[in-house]
């Protein structure tokens, strides 16, 4: 064999490892989602629509699934809005101390969630605020609003500066030039913040389970679940979960995020 064979092989094994490490825990978490049987453990028993069935009869799953999808969505949106307006206000306009104020919007990047938990619920003890979804939001804005700064900030390049000043030339305000110019621009990076933030908020635990009280999200009510042992719903919700993302990812990257490579 040549050298470019031997080469391509061991690529080929190396990037079926890679691949395989990344999606054969959601190859078995779909495929034991179908188990007939009580446990999703192999042996496979058989093919069955019992447990999504199950997922869709359960109210409190239900519920915690609507909870996740409104945090998510709302703690998303906010801080993709307040990460763009920083990353404007910083990148556009000279500041005092911008370096550090670069670096404490940041910093919660570094620190652990349970410690900005911790935090969060001193605070609003003191301030006697009582725990629900909206104190999970707030957690949850806290965590990705440095996200959201970070990838709009470095986005905005000095080639968007001459098209800024040409509207304000044109007589558009401030406001104006941010709003129909700026942001579409960005849009891509302003997407791409917001489904990351998205994620990050759908699965994060640890702050949804402190600052909530009894109305919590589906990664809380799935810990529920599996106190009592092992159940094959939470495969079949964790099975509709990927399925929606999949789904979502596959829309935005034909009619969004290829259109813009395109233009």
């Amino acid at each position: 064999m040549t050298r470019n064979t031997i080469t391509s092989i061991v690529s080929s094994v190396y990037a079926a490892l890679i691949f395989g490490f990344i999606f054969l825990p959601v190859i078995v978490l779909v495929l034991f989602s179908f188990q007939d049987g009580r446990l999703p453990v192999p042996p496979f028993n058989g093919f069955s629509l019992q447990w999504y069935e199950a997922v869709f009869a359960d109210r409190k799953l239900m519920s915690a699934l609507l909870h996740s999808f409104l945090v998510a969505t709302i703690s998303s949106f906010v801080a993709c809005l307040l990460g763009f307006l920083a990353a404007y206000a910083l990148a556009r306009f000279k500041l005092p101390g911008s370096a550090w104020q670069r670096g404490l919007l940041i910093a919660p990047m570094t620190v652990s969630y349970l410690i900005i938990a911790l935090g969060l619920l001193t605070v609003l003890n003191v301030l006697g605020i009582g725990l629900s979804l909206w104190t999970v939001g707030i957690g949850h804005v806290v965590i990705n609003l440095p996200l959201c700064f970070a990838i709009i900030y470095s986005s905005m390049g000095d080639h968007h500066i001459n098209i800024e000043r040409a509207a304000r030339d044109l007589g558009a305000s401030d406001v104006k030039v941010m709003a129909l110019v700026t942001a579409p621009m960005l849009l891509p990076s302003l997407l791409a913040s917001f489904f990351l933030s998205m994620t990050f908020s759908w699965d994060e635990f640890i702050i949804a389970f402190l600052l909530s009280r009894f109305d919590v999200t589906l990664p809380v009510e799935i810990w529920s679940l599996l106190r009592s042992g092992l159940n094959p719903k939470t495969n079949a919700i964790g099975s509709l979960v990927f399925l929606v993302s999949v789904t979502v990812l596959i829309v935005l990257e034909l009619f969004l995020f290829g259109r813009t490579k395109k233009s």
